[in-house]
């Protein structure tokens, strides 16, 4: 019961059906909120606007060194108390694990975009996706909403369950929260405005690194799963569109999941939109695929989700009844 791909993929099922117990978070502060602070105060103590372009870069590199360490430090130290508790302890670990995945959360806010688009029209939907996403969801129409919420559901399959999950079954409980630390830092500092386009630099850089394979595997999954729904076509389709159009989305990793997503779901993804402090100029990942996704959409792409993570369960569980 020790084995970290054991505890891995009892977290997994725990979080796809339990998400985020509110009971607990009105109680206790969430490990990300408490990671966010640390963040918080390292932007308040290190990034000084009147710093040259180059005293911000090495800034920014020793707040991430000093997050990184100290999340480390943290992670080592919570390691041995579960080690020292026992039986105890796994059942600790499980949970620690479970709550720093997002499959359940995850699904449940994109599932809400289209609940509200539905229900509620143009602003409900509005007022939903920008819960999840970083652009001006004023900015957007319906299309632009459903869009947005499916980008995000594909990126975030990544960044929410496939990478913490790697790093975990890698590295143990110091590979998950060193890596949703770096996961945090680049959310919140790692934007190309004036404030943060040289102190958050390294953090993007730490976070495209860390993120690099993850974001591959779940292209893999996502395919699978297309697959799994709609057929070989699916299947192919999105594993071509990952493969060729990738290489368009401005980020080095989002767009292997956002492109398996656009090929498996038959939409074109991506393209011109508007951020909080920017105006992004892109390309459309599978420019030949539908333009204007509906709630219809939405609620496929979802589907395509639950199936890609079911398909990392079978994985790793495949690799617990082999090793």
């Amino acid at each position: 019961m020790s084995d970290p791909l054991f505890i891995l993929l009892v977290a997994l099922v725990l979080d796809w059906y339990l998400g985020e117990p509110e009971i607990l978070w009105s109680r206790l502060p969430h490990p990300i909120v408490v990671f966010g602070k640390a963040v918080s105060l390292a932007d308040k103590l290190l990034n000084n606007k009147d710093d040259s372009d180059e005293k911000q870069c090495r800034n920014g590199a020793l707040a991430i060194f000093i997050l990184l360490l100290t999340a480390l430090i943290f992670a080592l130290f919570i390691e041995s108390i579960f080690e020292w508790a026992g039986f105890i302890g796994i059942i600790l670990e499980i949970i620690f694990v479970f709550i720093l995945l997002a499959q359940k959360s995850l699904a449940d806010h994109v599932d809400r975009v289209a609940t509200d688009l539905k229900n509620d029209g143009l602003e409900g939907g509005r007022k939903a996706v920008g819960m999840i996403v970083g652009r001006n969801p004023s900015s957007l129409d319906k299309s632009g909403v459903s869009r947005a919420a499916i980008e995000s559901l594909a990126e975030n399959f990544s960044d929410g369950v496939v990478a913490p999950a790697f790093w975990y079954a890698i590295f143990g409980l110091p590979g998950i929260i060193v890596y949703k630390m770096i996961n945090t830092a680049d959310s919140m500092i790692a934007y190309k405005n004036e404030k943060y386009i040289w102190f958050g630099r390294v953090a993007a850089q730490v976070d495209d690194l860390a993120n690099w394979m993850p974001a591959r595997i779940s292209a893999i999954l996502i395919a699978m799963g297309s697959g799994m729904l709609s057929g070989v076509e699916a299947f192919k389709n999105s594993l071509i569109i990952a493969l060729k159009d990738s290489g368009l989305h401005r980020s080095p990793n989002a767009g292997w999941p956002e492109g398996a997503m656009a090929g498996g779901a038959n939409l074109a993804l991506g393209g011109p939109r508007i951020y909080r402090d920017e105006t992004v100029q892109q390309a459309y990942l599978n420019s030949s695929g539908k333009r204007d996704p509906d709630v219809n959409d939405i609620k496929h792409t979802i589907r395509i989700f639950a199936l890609s993570c079911f398909l990392l369960w079978l994985f790793i569980g495949v690799l617990v009844v082999l090793f």
